[in-house]
């Protein structure tokens, strides 16, 4: 198959779609939600302690946002619950907290992979690094500064200096083994144990693979960047090449990347598509997504006719059939009618489509008790046949005693 190829301009414009350029600003003071949308974005925020004009991480906000409260970054990266965390990313950064699990492959070489200072003094004072983790253990969040004169005023016998102090904490930050609770008004790193500045969640998630963290790691890159090269997904989070183009393979056969090229670059691209579509929805026969019947057969795999207009007894599936869509597939098919009287929501007929996941009767009956909740009707009731009608009525029997 012959490569899509994308005009500059293009390719300009997916890169800004993604970035969160074309994205509307809010138009009262940015908020919480705000925040998680450009994160959403971006994936991560850089860190400098330049600050002729604003330290650095406070900018991409406003270049998205336009004026915000600062404290907005302070608070999700500084206090509980945290929406971010410092780890060593694109050089210093601000992750999500959930990506936080997809760099345990990093900190696990720390021996071999942190740079030089940190690297010697786990090699050489081992004994050093376990004395200021209980340091930090103990006391925490504390900074270099505050360690060393600790150590100055109550541990003389330990015999080093303030910057043997901090090699020995960048390596127990870049192994994992303490992370940063803050930065203060010095710019300085504040270093504590992850359970204490960590979700509770993104303590227990299971350590992923290191072919599993990198497909995430560039997943992340491939939603920031829209379309991107290999180079480009590699920086990111510098990650390696090889692992990395590994994981642009699987992403490619999974869906996710569409080679393509770009006119002037010399290098092959590769276009993000969203990878997966967390929705669920009840569809009207007249919505614009399925409207246009031959296109929803062809792009869903979904013959659908609305049968109002045929004769009782010639319908296949009902009179006013909605389709039930789960991720990005359209999964059954319920005929409904508002019994407004009796107030009920009565599904006439239920059918499940070839391949609908197990769990199609269950979301199901969640969106069919939401609906009635909105119609203003205190009950739904399976009352017609249909392959999908009898799990779809235990489902509603397990959700709330309905059926």
């Amino acid at each position: 198959m012959t490569a899509q190829v994308l005009s500059t301009a293009q390719a300009r414009r997916v890169a800004l779609a993604a970035q969160g350029f074309m994205d509307p600003r809010p138009k009262g003071v940015p908020d919480a939600r705000a925040l998680a949308r450009v994160l959403g974005r971006i994936g991560l925020i850089q860190i400098d302690s330049v600050n002729v004009l604003s330290r650095t991480q406070y900018l991409p906000l406003y270049s998205r946002l336009g004026p915000y409260p600062r404290d907005l970054l302070d608070r999700a990266s500084g206090k509980p619950p945290r929406r971010l965390v410092e780890y060593w990313a694109h050089e210093a950064s601000l992750i999500p907290v959930e990506t936080h699990p997809l760099m345990r492959w990093r900190m696990a070489r720390a021996t071999t992979e942190a740079w030089g200072g940190p690297r010697s003094i786990a090699q050489e004072r081992p004994d050093l690094l376990k004395q200021v983790l209980a340091d930090v253990r103990d006391h925490g969040p504390l900074t270099a500064r505050e360690i060393d004169d600790d150590v100055e005023r109550s541990r003389d016998n330990w015999g080093w200096n303030w910057s043997d102090v901090k090699r020995a904490l960048e390596f127990l930050f870049f192994a994992g083994d303490i992370t940063v609770a803050r930065r203060n008004q010095q710019f300085e790193r504040m270093y504590d144990v992850p359970e204490r500045v960590l979700p509770r969640a993104v303590l227990e998630t299971p350590t992923p693979s290191v072919a599993e963290a990198h497909r995430g790691l560039v997943s992340i890159a491939a939603r920031a960047h829209g379309v991107a090269t290999a180079q480009c997904l590699k920086d990111y989070f510098r990650t390696a090449p090889e692992p990395t183009a590994q994981a642009i393979a699987e992403l490619v056969e999974e869906g996710e990347l569409l080679p393509v090229r770009v006119d002037g670059w010399k290098r092959p691209a590769y276009l993000r598509l969203p990878r997966r579509v967390n929705t669920r929805a009840l569809v009207s026969p007249f919505d614009s997504l399925v409207f246009e019947r031959t296109r929803t057969e062809v792009l869903f795999d979904f013959r659908y006719r609305i049968e109002i207009y045929v004769p009782a007894e010639k319908r296949i599936h009902g009179y006013y059939v909605l389709p039930f869509l789960l991720g990005d597939r359209l999964v059954a098919r319920v005929d409904l009618k508002a019994d407004r009287t009796a107030g009920v929501l009565l599904v006439q007929s239920a059918h499940a489509e070839p391949k609908a996941p197990v769990e199609t009767a269950v979301e199901l009956a969640a969106e069919l008790v939401q609906l009635a909740g909105w119609l203003g009707l205190d009950q739904v009731r399976v009352a017609g046949g249909g392959d999908l009608s009898p799990a779809l009525s235990d489902a509603l029997t397990g959700a709330v005693g309905w059926a």
